[in-house]
C-alpha cells in the first residue's frame, strides 16, 4: 500500500489541472484573474530557457539555505541548553513564543535599517524566521528520551559531552530534523518576502513584484508553480533524510 501513496496526490493533481483548462478555456474565468495552463507552463519554460528564471531561484535558495544553517547553529545548542536547564528554559521560551506573533513583514524593514541593503538582511529574516522550530523540536527531542536509557548510559559511563554527542543528540535526531524540514520551509518563505520587501536584484521575489507591476498574471503564477516544486523537493528530501536517520537510530 505505501509503494503506491503517490497515486493519490496525482489523480488529484490532474483533476485539479483538467478543472483549471476548462474554466480558462469556456471563459468561465478571465483570462487575467486566471491564466491558461498553457500560458502558465509557457511563462515557466520561457523563464528557465532566457535564463532569469533559474537564476532568481538559486538566488531565493541561497538565501534560504544560509539562513537555515544560521539557525540551526544557533537554534540547536540554544534547544539542548532549554532542555537541560529549566530556568532557562522558564526564562527565553515566553519570549521565543512572542517572537513568533511579529509578522516578517513587519521585520524586514528593520533588518535594513540595522544591517543595510543586500543578502544579509534577507539571510536574517530567514534565520529568524526558522529558529523557533528548530529550537522547539530540539527540545522536545531531549526532554521525551526516556530517562531509563540516559540512566543506563550513565552507568555505563557516559556523561557531559560524550553522553548528548553519542546517546542525546543521535536518538533526539529525528525531531531535529523534523524541525529543519519546517523550518526550510519557512526559510524559503522568509526569503520571498525579504526579497519583496527589502527589494534586490534577482530572487523569486523579485519575479513576483516585477511581473505584478507589468500585470504579467501567466509570470506569477509561474513563480509560484516553481516555489511549490521547489517545496515540494526540499520537502520530500529532508523527508527521506528524517527517514533514514530514525532507521539507522532504531538499529544501533
Amino acid at each position: 500500500m505505501g509503494k503506491h501513496r503517490w497515486i493519490a496526490p496525482v489523480v488529484f493533481g490532474l483533476l485539479l489541472l483538467i478543472l483549471w483548462a476548462v474554466l480558462t478555456q469556456t471563459n468561465v474565468v478571465a483570462e487575467y484573474l486566471l491564466p491558461s495552463p498553457q500560458a502558465v507552463f509557457d511563462s515557466f519554460f520561457g523563464g528557465f530557457s532566457n535564463g532569469h528564471l533559474a537564476s532568481s531561484l538559486w538566488q531565493t535558495l541561497r538565501e534560504a539555505l544560509l539562513g537555515c544553517l544560521a539557525a540551526a547553529v544557533c537554534g540547536v545548542p540554544l534547544g539542548l541548553a532549554i532542555a537541560h536547564f529549566d530556568i532557562l528554559s522558564r526564562t527565553i521560551e515566553p519570549y521565543l513564543a512572542a517572537s513568533q506573533a511579529i509578522p516578517a513583514v513587519a521585520v524586514a524593514p528593520l533588518l535594513v535599517s540595522w544591517i543595510g541593503y543586500g543578502s544579509a538582511p534577507i539571510i536574517t529574516l530567514c534565520a529568524v524566521m526558522v529558529i523557533f522550530p528548530i529550537i522547539i523540536n530540539t527540545a522536545v527531542g531531549v526532554r521525551s528520551l526516556d530517562p531509563d536509557l540516559i540512566g543506563a548510559a550513565r552507568l555505563d559511563g557516559c556523561s557531559g559531552w560524550t553522553l548528548l554527542l553519542r546517546i542525546e543528540l543521535p536518538l533526539a535526531a529525528p525531531y531535529i530534523m523534523a524541525g529543519l524540514r519546517t523550518g526550510f520551509t519557512l526559510a524559503m518563505t522568509g526569503a520571498v518576502v525579504g526579497e519583496m520587501v527589502i527589494g534586490g536584484q534577482r530572487g523569486l521575489g523579485i519575479e513576483l513584484v516585477t511581473a505584478q507591476h507589468l500585470n504579467d498574471t501567466p509570470a506569477m503564477f509561474a513563480t509560484i508553480f516553481l516555489l511549490s516544486i521547489v517545496a515540494v523537493g526540499l520537502y520530500l528530501t529532508l523527508r527521506t533524510a528524517e527517514t533514514r536517520i530514525v532507521r539507522a537510530v532504531s538499529e544501533r
